[in-house]
């Protein structure tokens, strides 16, 4: 896997992880990136600092005080916006995906589950689907 930090030309800076370097190039080129913030495709690496881990004889670092709250690990953001912001559709991802890029559905933000080959096929179709660095909360009806 591979994190990078990426940026849309509204300036919207945004991380992401990826299988690998070549997966985010071929996603890149098939416009399957896409900008959190405002759904540009026109999506590209921004500049990032080298992650460098800290020597065996280091200290640990202190964990939250009171006066500076825990910052929230980017995927949890990410997972927490993404659930708060879309509908869950559960193993209808496909169908659903498939209705709204037809236009038998309304457009709406959704976000569900898939097989490989599903996804692979709707992404080979042009419906502009992308895969979840995260396991999605399973909500009841």
């Amino acid at each position: 896997m591979i994190h990078y930090t990426l940026k849309c030309p509204d300036a919207h800076v945004f991380e992401s992880w990826f299988q690998s370097a070549a997966a985010f190039d071929s996603l890149q080129a098939a416009g399957h990136v896409t900008c959190p913030e405002c759904g540009a495709d026109r999506v590209e690496k921004a500049m990032m600092a080298p992650r460098i881990g800290q020597g065996r004889d280091a200290r640990p670092q202190e964990g939250p005080s009171e006066t500076s709250p825990a910052k929230e690990h980017p995927l949890a953001a990410l997972k927490r916006k993404i659930e708060s912001n879309s509908d869950y559709v559960g193993q209808s991802f496909v169908s659903e995906a498939r209705a709204m890029h037809e236009g038998t559905a309304p457009k709406r933000s959704i976000y569900g589950e898939a097989r490989l080959d599903e996804a692979r096929k709707l992404a080979e179709d042009g419906v502009p689907v992308a895969p979840l660095p995260f396991v999605p909360t399973r909500k009841s009806n």
